[in-house]
């Protein structure tokens, strides 16, 4: 057995192997290193990459809001009735809650952590390089049209009796959409990524990133512990259930999030123990799969700190009306991200360029900090949803429930 295990592993490519995260790791140091010591002429080669791929980004951005977005809402909006939208309510106002918890404990820690004159300072001394060529690729449409065409499609035929043709392009275009960011962005992520730090290596910035870095994901893990024993506490609650059991009976769906990254693989999981709980065998089966795709508050939580870190880490102004927006914004285009590789972070990225502001660079940070806190995004995503779900069986449950010890 152990000759047949062993056999299984070396027929298995070592590239395969470490996953995405492993390469974001891997292009991190390597462009540190290579922002030291390479010569200007190398460093250049990959900032000419990263103009390019920034263009292309430019340019699939607004297609992957409209490819997204648009066949999600269609979807969510089959069969509509009142448990689904008060599910759908539910997990969007849990996602801003998120949002809103992670706002004001970073404007409220975020300022006296991060030192914005030491990087600003970097910044003015530093001489960017820019690259030999660059190619402009137009999009096609600017991100708020992109939405706003989403948002139209998707709820006209979701709502109305329209041709099954125009609701097969939409699901079909989403295929090409994913395609893409599965054959093309995220296996040239890494190098897109490894341009990014050599180029602040060379130019004298990435010491002020990389401590914001660290002190940013301790943050980020305490707010996911908070978050998620606040929603038990509101869960068990209203539910009348025993918050304390219900949070020991999640724990092996937390896990195996943490191991495979992924909502829907851990669907099979996180239903188990949700019924364990005692929620109606019904409620859970309709709850836990919808809520695995709509219910995003680690992630929510985890680009609000981020962004919002970044944003103080360059000086650059910020107040609450614009992070309200963008907090709202990111409870809508990230509902079909699970499923696609970054998928939420890379939903956001129009958002965070249209409200935020953000440079190409800024998004490329973005990536790798998300990246590298991806397991713990999606099992704090995946566990809430027991704590929604103990919620709709309060009220659409058809026999009381108690938890299991």
């Amino acid at each position: 057995m152990n000759n047949v295990r062993s056999d299984a592993m070396k027929q298995k490519p070592f590239y395969r192997r470490i996953g995405l995260l492993g390469y974001i790791f891997l292009a991190i140091l390597s462009g540190i290193a290579t922002g030291w010591a390479a010569p200007e002429w190398l460093v250049r080669v990959f900032v000419t990459f990263n103009g390019l791929f920034s263009q292309f980004l430019g340019f699939v951005i607004p297609l992957l809001i409209v490819g997204l977005v648009a066949p999600a809402i269609v979807e969510i909006g089959k069969g509509a009735g009142k448990m689904l939208l008060f599910t759908v309510g539910l997990a969007y106002t849990a996602t801003i809650l998120a949002g809103l918890f992670s706002y004001f404990t970073g404007v409220t820690f975020f300022p006296s952590m991060i030192q914005p004159d030491r990087y600003v300072e970097a910044m003015g001394e530093s001489v960017r390089l820019v690259p030999y060529f660059t190619v402009e690729i137009a999009p096609v449409m600017t991100v708020t049209t992109a939405l706003v065409l989403a948002f139209v499609l998707g709820l006209c035929v979701a709502r109305f009796a329209i041709s099954t043709a125009l609701r097969d392009v939409l699901v079909d275009f989403r295929e090409v959409i994913v395609m893409v960011i599965k054959s093309v962005i995220v296996p040239l992520l890494p190098l897109y990524i490894f341009g990014i730090f050599s180029d602040m290596t060379f130019t004298g910035q990435v010491a002020g990133i990389m401590g914001t870095f660290i002190k940013v994901i301790g943050v980020i893990f305490v707010m996911h512990v908070l978050l998620l024993i606040f929603q038990y506490l509101a869960g068990g609650w209203i539910g009348r259930r025993n918050p304390l059991r219900c949070m020991k009976l999640i724990l092996p769906a937390y896990f195996t999030a943490l191991g495979t990254s992924s909502s829907a693989a851990t669907i099979p999981v996180t239903l188990r123990q949700t019924k364990a709980m005692g929620v109606d065998p019904a409620v859970a089966d309709f709850t836990v799969p919808l809520c695995a795709t709509i219910h995003l508050s680690g992630s929510t939580l985890k680009i609000v700190a981020c962004a919002l870190a970044l944003m103080i880490l360059q000086g650059h102004s910020y107040d609450f009306p614009m992070f309200m927006g963008f907090i709202a914004m990111l409870g809508i285009t990230m509902i079909a991200a699970p499923g696609v590789p970054g998928g939420a972070v890379m939903s956001a990225l129009g958002v965070m360029t249209s409200i935020l502001g953000f440079s190409d660079a800024d998004n490329a940070l973005m990536i790798a900090l998300y990246i590298a806190m991806d397991s713990f995004g999606t099992a704090c995503n995946v566990s809430g949803d027991g704590a929604l779900a103990l919620i709709v069986n309060r009220v659409f449950g058809k026999k009381p429930a108690h938890c299991a010890n």
